[in-house]
């Protein structure tokens, strides 16, 4: 895991716990847990409250996983942004659409995709 600025406790947290989470035995113990939970049911009598425990357990997991997977995600999107930026100023490419690329909207990108890939079997 890369170095994150210590002051930062958030993106500190996120890293951690999106690190954490990818981990096999983090699946393993949710796996297990999920196990336990429907061994329980003939106990409990699948009643509503045994409904309720995995309803409400996997709801408030996934609604915090979301933002902790998001955050994540966008850092790491701005690093390689950043990175190949860098790569491209060092090789010579200077198309300031290209540099500029990850600004544009889906259908101005989905264009000049197709239009580079038309230039391409062009230049075979």
């Amino acid at each position: 895991m890369a170095r994150v600025q210590k002051n930062d406790i958030f993106t500190r947290f996120t890293s951690g716990a999106s690190s954490a989470m990818g981990r096999p035995w983090i699946f393993a113990l949710a796996l297990g847990l999920l196990v336990l939970w429907a061994l329980s049911g003939p106990l409990l009598g699948f009643s509503d409250t045994w409904q309720l425990i995995i309803n409400t357990s996997t709801t408030i997991i996934t609604f915090l996983m979301v933002f902790i997977i998001q955050n994540t995600q966008n850092r790491d999107n701005l690093a390689i942004n950043l990175k190949l930026d860098a790569i491209m100023k060092k090789t010579g490419v200077t198309r300031q659409d290209l540099l500029d690329a990850e600004d544009e909207s889906d259908k101005k990108l989905e264009a000049k995709k197709e239009k580079m890939q038309k230039s391409d079997k062009r230049t075979k």
